[in-house]
C-alpha cells in the first residue's frame, strides 16, 4: 500500500533510538524526507546515517534537546533551511522519572512540564502556520497507556500525557477545516530502554529481580509479549498518510490489549 509520503517532510522528535527511531525508519521506507533530532549527538548521528543508507531519502540530524525552547527552534530552524517546511509532525520525548508524589518536588514536575507537555505544545507552534498555509498537515504525538489506565510510580507521565491529550484533542477541533490531523499513539510495554530502566526502578523499589517483572508485566499483556518498535511506527506512518485524511482527535494504543477499558 503506498501511503503517499513520498516527498513529505517529517519532523521526528527523540529520534536516535527507541520509538522515535522506529518512526524515523518507517517514515522513510515509505520515501518522507526527514529532520530528526535528539540530546546524544552521536547517536542521533549513527541513526541518520542508517536510515539514509536503508532507505535513500535525505535525512537532517540535529542535535536537540526538546525540552527547551533553544532545542526546538534549533529543529525547526534545520526543517526550515533544508527543506523549507514540515508537513509531518512527531512530538516525542524520554519520559519524565519514576516514583511516587512524595518522591518529586516541584523540579521535577516542572521539568516533566518542560520535557512532556511543552515540547508539544511549542514544536506545534513553530510548524502550524505553514501546515495551515498548505492546507495539509500531520501532527503525532507520543503518549502512553497511562493515558486511559494509569501505571503505578508514573505520577509525572501520567500526569503530563493526559495533558497533552487534552491539548491534542482541543487542538484538532480547530485545525481539521485546514486538512491538519491531530492524533495520539500510546505505546504499551514495548521493547525499549525505557522499560528496561522502569523495570530495573520497579526491581529495585520491590526488592526483586528485574526478571520477575518482565514475566509479571508480560502476564498482564493478553498477547503475553512485549511490543516491537516497528509494530508502533507502522500506526505513525498510516496516521501520517494520505489514507488517514477523516482519521482525528484520536487516541490510539498499540499495546497488546494491556488496556482493560471498553472503548
Amino acid at each position: 500500500m503506498d501511503l503517499g509520503l513520498r516527498g513529505k517532510v517529517a519532523l521526528v522528535a527523540a529520534a536516535s533510538r527507541g520509538l522515535g527511531r522506529a518512526i524515523a525508519e518507517a517514515l522513510a521506507a515509505e520515501g518522507a524526507s526527514l529532520v530528526i533530532c535528539a540530546r546524544g549527538e552521536e547517536a542521533l548521528a549513527e541513526t541518520g546515517s542508517a536510515i539514509a543508507d536503508r532507505a535513500g531519502v535525505d535525512v537532517e540530524a540535529v542535535a536537540a534537546d526538546v525540552s527547551t525552547p533553544e532545542g526546538m527552534s534549533r529543529a525547526w530552524a534545520h526543517a526550515r533551511d533544508r527543506f523549507g517546511r514540515v508537513d509531518v509532525l512527531v512530538t516525542n520525548a524520554g519520559g519524565p522519572p519514576s516514583g511516587p508524589f512524595e518522591a518529586h518536588d516541584w523540579d521535577a514536575w516542572q521539568h516533566a512540564v518542560e520535557l512532556t507537555l511543552r515540547s508539544a505544545v511549542e514544536l506545534t507552534r513553530l510548524v502550524l502556520p505553514g501546515m495551515k498555509e498548505r492546507q495539509w498537515g500531520r501532527i503525532i504525538n507520543v503518549t502512553s497507556i497511562a493515558v486511559k489506565q494509569p501505571v503505578d510510580g508514573l505520577i509525572l507521565s501520567n500526569s503530563l500525557r493526559a495533558a497533552v491529550t487534552g491539548f491534542a484533542r482541543t487542538l484538532a477541533n480547530e485545525v481539521a477545516r485546514y486538512g491538519i490531523t491531530v492524533n495520539n499513539i500510546m505505546p504499551g510495554y514495548t521493547r525499549t530502554e525505557r522499560v528496561e530502566q522502569l523495570n530495573a526502578a520497579t526491581a529495585e523499589r520491590e526488592g526483586v529481580s528485574v526478571e520477575d517483572v518482565a514475566r509479571r508485566i508480560e502476564a498482564q499483556i493478553p498477547m503475553r509479549r512485549l511490543g516491537e518498535p516497528h509494530e508502533f511506527a507502522a500506526l505513525a506512518a498510516f496516521l501520517a498518510s494520505e489514507a488517514a485524511g477523516y482519521i482525528t482527535a484520536q487516541s490510539i494504543a498499540v499495546d497488546g490489549g494491556w488496556i482493560r477499558s471498553v472503548l
